[in-house]
Order: structure tokens, then C-alpha cells, then sequence
């Protein structure tokens, strides 16, 4: 069964944006080597899922960044736009994007049913609400918790909606020169 990972930044106090979705205190002069964590982790997918906030600035761009050969973002836009997306929502209809499609099931029963297919490991990048329905409905395996070297006092949280605890096991930690923390973490 394919296994649905969650790469996504976090403040040291377990936020994933400010109090009105301020991004601003991520950081993003990530070294080489966390560069390449995140390259083997894409190399392991071959679908991405997300929910229509995300995926209205999400998709678009990657797809403007994949039509730049001389951008030093190219490479990663291009598996990026490549890679085959699933958005879920209720409320878009309407889109041109490529590799997506749109689904407006029951979460769990989709998500379900896209592990249950062949194929490498799914990835899900945000946003807020949308992991945290995922989390709280326990269908991560895998966590790649980004821990940035800030803390906001307040803002968006992805573990808002846990009702019972969750347990996990550290599979590895790993520190890198740009100050971020990578936490990875397996359901258990």
C-alpha cells in the first residue's frame, strides 16, 4: 500500500503560518543537503494531494517557474509540474491545470482509495486545514516536519483538531546549516 507523507514547514511552536497566514518568518535559503532531503523525498512520490487554497497558488506556480530553464528552481518545478495532483474541494469547478484533477469525495474514502492504487508514495504540502483534517482522520504515515528557528506565539496550527493522541516514532532527525530542523516521524 502506497503511504501518504506530509512535508511541511512549522514554527518551534507548531505553527504552519502567522494568525492572518503570514509567511514571511519561514526560511528559504536552505542549504545543499537539505535541498537534497527534499529532492529523495519527491524522488519516493508520484502524486501530490492538497486542498484548493493551496492549490490555487500552488499549481501556478510551479507551472510559471517550469517554463524558465534558467530559473535555479527548474528542475524541482518541472517534477513539480509533472507530477500528478489530486485537489480536494468542494468549491472549484473550473481549472487548466495539468496532471490534476479534482475531487469532491469524503476525504478518508478518497484518500483511502488513492493509497489503495499502484504506484509510488503520495505527498501532501497544505495547507492548515486541510492536513489537519488529514491528521485528525489519522491518515498520514509519515510526517517530514520542517522546524524553522522562529517562534510565533500565535497563528495556524495542524494539530488543532486531534481528539485522540497520536502516536509516533521518531525515524530520524536531521539539523541542517540554514538553521531548520528536519523531524521525520511514522505513525504508529
Amino acid at each position: 500500500m502506497r503511504k501518504l507523507k506530509l512535508q511541511m514547514q512549522l514554527s518551534i511552536d507548531g505553527f504552519v503560518a502567522g494568525a492572518n497566514g503570514e509567511m514571511d518568518w519561514m526560511v528559504w535559503n536552505w542549504d545543499d543537503a537539505l535541498k537534497n532531503y527534499v529532492k529523495e523525498l519527491t524522488l519516493g512520490i508520484d502524486c501530490i494531494v492538497m486542498g484548493r487554497k493551496l492549490a490555487e497558488g500552488f499549481i501556478p506556480h510551479w507551472e510559471n517557474i517550469a517554463k524558465n530553464p534558467e530559473d535555479d528552481q527548474f528542475e524541482f518545478a518541472t517534477i513539480m509540474h509533472d507530477t500528478h495532483k489530486v485537489v480536494f474541494t468542494t468549491t472549484l469547478q473550473n481549472f487548466d491545470w495539468k496532471n490534476t484533477e479534482i475531487s469532491g469525495g469524503d476525504l478518508v474514502e478518497e484518500i483511502n482509495k488513492l493509497k489503495q492504487t499502484s504506484g509510488k508514495d503520495i505527498i501532501v504540502y497544505g495547507g492548515s486545514t486541510f492536513v489537519s483534517n488529514l491528521i485528525k482522520n489519522n491518515l498520514i504515515d509519515e510526517y517530514h516536519l520542517f522546524i524553522n528557528p522562529t517562534v510565533l506565539g500565535s497563528g495556524m496550527p495542524i494539530f488543532r483538531d486531534v481528539q485522540d493522541k497520536l502516536k509516533l516514532e521518531l525515524v530520524k532527525s536531521t539539523d541542517f546549516g540554514c538553521g531548520i530542523v528536519v523531524m521525520c516521524y511514522r505513525a504508529i
